[in-house]
């Protein structure tokens, strides 16, 4: 693996850290930054950790206007040896660089990525939370950055890092969620942006979800944007039903963002023996299962929330009650498994979890210092 250098300046006025009990997600972050600048004549280049600060851009800069960027999500914790571990970090930075190519960004280094990554979280370790439920969430993310307003893939971009201290996603934890059908508004389309984790997706999604959270829904569960009737993910999440005994999942087709999470659970099911199948869905044949019986558990999965159960499912002026409104037993075991893996509680047979090497920074400089990190 190569090294690389990079370039780091210590925080001289350190923010207050938040209490574990009252951190809400994405809402706290650290104290630094990482910044990788890219232009079409160097490539990406100038590799820096600053204090966290903002960002100044030009009104015209392309990505207020055609929105060229896509960003990542994953979480650090701190085990209780004080090991930090990453959870399948490579898998992300892979996504990254196809969500890249979907919207004509040049694809960054993936070890470069990873190795950053790292010394950010070994400058800012001690924002990690120790609290049962908390991680350090990490979001990468890449912007055009070219004043030019021309329809055109910009020229100049910036990846960026930042972190955030975090509790549960969701206030009811892992208590199962209600969630609404969506019959109006349609997330993606195959040949669209839906495999891609780009900007674009989610604000699509909002005035669906603004909608159900006004008749006191969580989520909202898309359907196909073509027939509309096979079930694609829910809110941000992808999906999963447990029928007569069989998990089923909707197979990845052209909309749907294949999620690191998802990609987890199904290899968990598999290592376990449990029957699972990717397929198409539709809403009907969920309809029909839970009337028969059948329809076990639902949950949805993301580096977010890791596993949401679905209590309730409303659709056609209809609630479908799934197990009682309790969290089923696929899910919590799903739960403390991919939890415990992560948080290095348990062993991890599949080799998911990356250690991030403990480094001390003493003290705050205002000059740059040269640092190499394996």
């Amino acid at each position: 693996m190569t090294t690389y250098n990079i370039n780091v300046t210590l925080s001289t006025a350190k923010k207050e850290k938040p209490q574990a009990e009252k951190l809400q997600f994405g809402k706290t972050f650290t104290d630094h930054m990482f910044i990788l600048d890219y232009s079409v004549d160097i490539g990406w280049h100038d590799a820096r950790i600053i204090p966290y600060q903002n960002i100044s851009l030009d009104p015209a800069s392309a990505i207020f206007h055609y929105g060229q960027s896509v960003f990542e999500g994953l979480k650090a914790y701190l085990t209780k040896k004080e090991q930090v571990l990453l959870f399948r970090p490579d898998q992300n930075f892979k996504r990254f660089n196809q969500s890249n190519d979907r919207l004509c960004i040049p694809h960054i280094d993936e070890d470069l990525a990873l190795q950053a990554l790292k010394q950010l979280i070994q400058v800012d370790r001690e924002w990690i939370p120790k609290a049962a439920d908390t991680s350090l969430y990490i979001r990468p993310f890449i912007i055009s950055t070219e004043s030019y307003l021309g329809v055109a893939p910009s020229t100049h971009y910036q990846f960026i890092i930042i972190l955030s201290p975090v509790g549960s996603y969701y206030k009811e934890g892992l208590s199962p969620i209600k969630i609404s059908v969506e019959n109006e508004f349609v997330r993606a389309v195959a040949g669209g942006t839906g495999t891609a984790k780009t900007g674009g997706n989610y604000a699509s999604s909002l005035k669906a979800q603004q909608q159900s959270g006004e008749k006191g829904y969580s989520q909202v569960l898309w359907l196909d944007g073509v027939e509309r009737k096979y079930i694609e993910e829910v809110g941000s999440m992808n999906i999963f039903f447990k029928i007569d005994g069989e998990v089923v999942t909707p197979m990845i087709n052209g909309s749907i963002l294949e999620g690191i999470t998802r990609k987890s659970i199904l290899q968990l099911l598999r290592y376990w023996g449990v029957p699972v199948t990717e397929r198409r869905i539709s809403i009907d044949e969920i309809k029909q299962a839970y009337v028969d019986g059948k329809l076990e558990e639902a949950f949805g999965t993301g580096t977010a929330a890791v596993i949401a159960p679905v209590g309730e499912l409303f659709w056609n002026n209809e609630k479908m009650t799934i197990n009682n409104g309790q969290t089923g037993e696929v899910s919590q075991k799903l739960y403390d498994t991919l939890t415990g893996i992560q948080t290095g509680a348990l062993e991890d047979p599949f080799g998911w979890v990356v250690e991030v090497p403990s480094i001390k920074y003493f003290s705050p400089i205002e000059s740059q210092d040269m640092i190499e990190i394996p």
